[in-house]
């Protein structure tokens, strides 16, 4: 569920001619609209040329009177370009803005791209997709886009790609400017709302199946004996409550995998409010497999995922998930969809209710406090005995050692407001995309560490512990091309070689590996090298190098929205590995998550930490256009993985925006100011410090409970003022500290 590299490693050779430079800040581009011709614009691998009309007079400009095409075109990297060196600076957000459309050797649509070629003064080359947009032949459109540059580039060339050969390129307009400051949110409207309520009409079936109605000609009646409980996620969110009713909706005739019973929601939804769902769910005994079954949301057409369980037997199953709606809507409707076509589909107890997520985090506070703090006894020797009554203590925390880190990546340690803000709010790292094979040997032979060591090396200076993300990736689209086009013998060779190159290259530096990322969502190598493979990627990585602590890693485990990654399913699929033989030390749950609810990500947590092993959240984002919103669901997150005790570690994947691999989920901007959800996790951050004061007692000792970490304690007697720093180690039972003044 990462991003794939944001910036395309590219292949094809620059030319160095240095374009003119404008003084003007605010035209970065030079003839952005053609009306002095092709002047400061040029072809890049083909031709460019200038028309006032295409296609017999049918395509004209947007506006203006001329626009220009990049033609001649033979691979999809080629396209109209203009040199921008000296004309945009390091830093500042810039936004971009085309109109374009395509023409020509019977292409209708195609991607196209807006990209940014970057050259450091090391001759180092990068490629940044700055904008991109689905355009036709039929008509004008317009891309968007923003950029920033980290470092001091020695050349900058901006260029539009995409189509396949053949196709032109047409451009009507190119601007680059320096980018508005988003205005900040306001805090949602949640005036009003009825949290716990349920949105589900006739939800007990007391009315027959008044309310419902079935999608498609499928069949709907009343049955009775289903589960009076509640499902316990849904328990968790409401608190005391009544039972159901014992009926359920029978679903008979289905001929189609998405025909089931359905409401019509769209009055009773309120946006930016989270809605958790909940049912039992149960399929007739005729079924000769699993079975997926989902409530799934129509808004406006458009799927949304409310949750999604797999069904193998003739018992009742909870579901559960969740949704936020962000957009107005014109109608939205649930229905329950999954089985295949045949089967009877039963469903008991639809909820669908909005949570007041911030009423669990005094529960969570208090468990953090019982599971994170110790009991700290400092005993001081060198006070005279007469004056121990008036003395004073001040202790104050100044870090907690909880693992919190962040995904950074190579340009950004280029941008020292960035690499700032790291090193003073994080204290763990992983590479985006760096130690990934396809960017550390993109093609065969040719190896490229110097990334990884520069990020490194920026890690150890300053303290911070690393995880190396990641050995191999099981997920087909992330193999490079000519993994792919190996024989058995030499694939098998190949993963060797990465091995011993990885690990004896970086022995010791590396905390933690992801061994083999997204096992639960691709087969790769088991399928070409067979189902041992896995566990001696575990074996082997272990022998190399022993001090690692070697993880799984997979999405979509926390959510209840996933069936192929459910927890009973990544439970069974760590036992497979150790039964093999895997030295599995650490189960990685990535938490790309959207609209968490605490009781579905903890009764996940609840599941996998029956293994006994330490589970962190590995590359943490949540994504919402309102920051206030946004800094809840990280709340959230942070505050469930610290109250749970079987979490040891998070890393966020990113916290700056336009290094983020999901829209709206920064915590900074990218000029570097701190929005809503940056000054949550900073005060998150704060309230994980512990500080105390009073007076030593007759023994000379003073106590307190506290976080593992790092802390001054001043001691102030008559005579003097005496300032120690001690450390506090992670553990259960008290610990005695002594100080000696």
């Amino acid at each position: 569920m990462e991003n794939l590299q944001k910036i395309n490693a590219g292949n094809h050779s620059e030319t160095t001619n240095k374009g003119c430079v404008s003084t003007e800040e605010e035209s970065i581009i030079i003839n952005p609209q053609f009306d002095d011709g092709l002047n400061n614009w040029s072809g890049r691998g083909c031709k460019i040329a200038l028309h006032d009309s295409m296609g017999e007079g049918k395509i004209l400009p947007k506006t203006g009177k001329v626009f220009a095409s990049a033609t001649e075109r033979t691979q999809s990297w080629n396209g109209i370009q203009q040199e921008i060196t000296g004309r945009v600076q390091r830093k500042l957000a810039y936004e971009v803005t085309a109109v374009v459309r395509i023409f020509g050797n019977n292409i209708t649509t195609s991607d196209v791209r807006a990209t940014l070629y970057v050259q450091a003064p090391d001759f180092r080359e990068q490629y940044i997709g700055i904008a991109n947009v689905q355009a036709t032949d039929k008509d004008w459109v317009q891309m968007q886009g923003k950029f920033l540059l980290n470092g001091s580039p020695s050349k900058v060339v901006v260029y539009l790609e995409g189509p396949p050969p053949g196709a032109d390129i047409l451009v009507n307009t190119l601007v680059i400017k320096h980018a508005d400051k988003t205005p900040p949110s306001t805090p949602p409207d949640c005036e009003g709302a009825a949290f716990g309520v349920n949105i589900i009409e006739n939800s007990n079936l007391a009315n027959g199946t008044n309310g419902w109605f079935p999608l498609g000609n499928c069949t709907l009646s009343v049955g009775t004996g289903s589960p009076r409980i509640i499902p316990p996620m849904a328990r968790d969110s409401l608190g005391p409550h009544e039972s159901l009713s014992g009926r359920h909706i029978l679903v008979t005739n289905r001929t189609q995998t998405w025909m089931g019973p359905a409401q019509m929601i769209t009055e009773k939804l309120k946006l930016f409010l989270t809605y958790q769902v909940s049912a039992w769910v149960r399929i007739g005994s005729r079924s000769t497999g699993p079975q997926n079954v989902n409530v799934a949301l129509s808004v406006d057409n458009q799927w949304v995922n409310g949750g999604q369980v797999e069904v193998a037997d003739d018992r009742w199953h909870e579901i559960g998930g969740s949704f936020r709606i962000e957009k107005q809507p014109s109608k939205v409707m649930v229905y329950i969809q999954g089985p295949a076509s045949g089967l009877d589909l039963m469903v008991a107890g639809l909820q669908i209710f909005a949570v007041d997520r911030h009423a669990r985090f005094k529960y969570l506070r208090r468990q953090t406090d019982k599971i994170r703090k110790r009991e700290i006894i400092l005993k001081f020797s060198g006070l005279d005995s007469i004056g121990n009554l008036g003395t004073l203590v001040r202790v104050k925390q100044v870090q907690n050692d909880f693992p919190i880190g962040s995904c950074i990546s190579r340009s950004n340690i280029d941008n020292e407001d960035f690499v700032d803000f790291f090193v003073k709010h994080f204290n763990w790292a992983v590479f985006g995309n760096e130690l990934k094979w396809y960017w550390t040997e993109p093609q065969q032979g040719n190896l490229n560490y110097k990334d990884a060591d520069e990020m490194l090396d920026l890690c150890q200076k300053n303290k911070i512990d690393t995880r190396g993300h990641c050995i191999f990736w099981d997920v087909d689209g992330t193999v490079q091309q000519w993994i792919k086009s190996l024989n058995k013998n030499d694939l098998m060779t190949a993963v060797q070689n990465r091995l011993n190159g990885l690990l004896t290259r970086y022995i010791g530096k590396f905390k933690h590996y992801d061994v083999n990322n997204e096992m639960l969502h691709g087969t790769f190598y088991q399928d070409r090298l067979g189902k041992d493979i896995r566990a001696n990627m575990f074996k082997i990585a272990h022998q190399l190098d022993p001090s690692a602590t070697l993880f799984v890693n997979d999405y979509h485990v926390e959510d209840g929205c996933d069936t192929r990654s459910s927890p009973e399913k990544y439970i069974q699929h760590v036992l497979d590995l150790q039964e093999q033989g895997a030295p599995v030390g650490g189960i990685g749950i990535q938490g790309h998550i959207d609209s968490p609810v605490g009781p579905i990500v903890c009764s996940a947590l609840d599941k996998m930490g029956t293994l006994g092993i330490p589970i962190w959240f590995t590359e943490l984002d949540v994504s919402s256009t309102n920051e206030y919103v946004r800094a809840d669901d990280l709340e959230v997150m942070l505050r469930e993985a610290l109250a749970h005790p079987a979490i040891d570690g998070v890393m966020l994947w990113g916290f700056w925006e336009l290094f983020m691999s999901r829209e709206n989920s920064h915590l900074v901007n990218a000029e570097g100011e701190l929005n809503e959800a940056g000054k949550r996790y900073l005060a998150l951050k704060q309230e994980w410090l512990s500080h105390s004061h009073g007076y030593v007692d007759e023994q000379g000792q003073f106590s307190f409970r506290g976080f593992s970490g790092t802390y001054n304690v001043e001691v102030v007697t008559l005579a003097k003022k005496v300032t120690k720093t001690f450390v506090v180690d992670k553990g259960d039972s008290s610990l005695v500290v002594s100080i000696d003044l």
